[in-house]
């Protein structure tokens, strides 16, 4: 089992390596145009240019830019069959408790989605939430004949909040942060948050992590009080 995972880690890791040569030669080829998150709201406000949200709903949901387009190229795979559910509990074991990250599956049907909404000479914007599979999305739409393409460095979690018209309940780089990692206040975004707000903001983290040291405490006492009622049992 531990063999099989870590084969499947160095797969992952040698088809990253190589998408990424790809996409760096793209971007140096000037087949796709890079824009900051500030650049790309001004080509929206300015020259109405769209934006492709190419991110799962799981992100979408939170925070999205006003008037873009929603096309996922990843979405949350919901299925229960054997298959889906193993991948999800490797996903868990491998940092989604943490990180809050859902279990994705690719849509095959992506491409031929993007076609309906927008023509192959479309000035055509493209994010998602880090920039990665904004990429991916754009060497797909390069490679189907889109010779117009933007693509957002770093994605919409590099964006202040000026630089985009923003809607949704959170602020646009805040949108991919979940799990513990988000409850704890501990990912990157909240503690540039907190840094900017102040001890107000730290407080609410740190009144939460003390709530979980304290259920943490209260199982594992408890836990103790069941093994020795289990253990007086059998004594008798």
């Amino acid at each position: 089992m531990q063999a099989g995972e870590e084969d499947f880690e160095l797969k992952q890791m040698r088809d990253m390596a190589a998408a990424k040569k790809r996409w760096d030669a793209m971007i140096r080829e000037g087949k796709v145009k890079m824009l900051t998150p500030r650049e790309a709201g001004y080509a929206i406000q300015l020259s109405n240019k769209p934006l492709l949200d190419v991110r799962p709903s799981s992100e979408r949901e939170k925070a999205w830019v006003k008037g873009s387009t929603w096309v996922p190229i990843f979405e949350v795979d919901n299925k229960f069959d054997v298959g889906t559910l193993s991948r999800k509990a490797t996903n868990f074991v491998m940092g989604g408790w943490w990180s809050g990250v859902p279990t994705l599956s690719y849509d095959s049907q992506f491409l031929s989605k993007v076609e309906e909404k927008f023509p192959k000479d479309a000035e055509l914007i493209v994010t998602c939430q880090k920039g990665l599979r904004s990429l991916a999305a754009c060497e797909l739409l390069c490679n189907a004949g889109y010779k117009n393409l933007f693509w957002v460095q770093g994605g919409l979690e590099a964006a202040e909040e000026e630089d985009l018209a923003r809607e949704g309940t959170q602020p646009l780089r805040f949108a991919g942060i979940g799990g513990l990692s988000e409850f704890l206040g501990w990912t990157d975004q909240q503690r540039a948050q907190a840094a900017r707000e102040g001890w107000g903001y730290r407080l609410l983290y740190s009144i939460r992590l003390v709530g979980v040291f304290v259920v943490a405490d209260a199982l594992f006492i408890g836990a103790q009080q069941v093994g020795r009622y289990l253990q007086d049992i059998r004594s008798h």
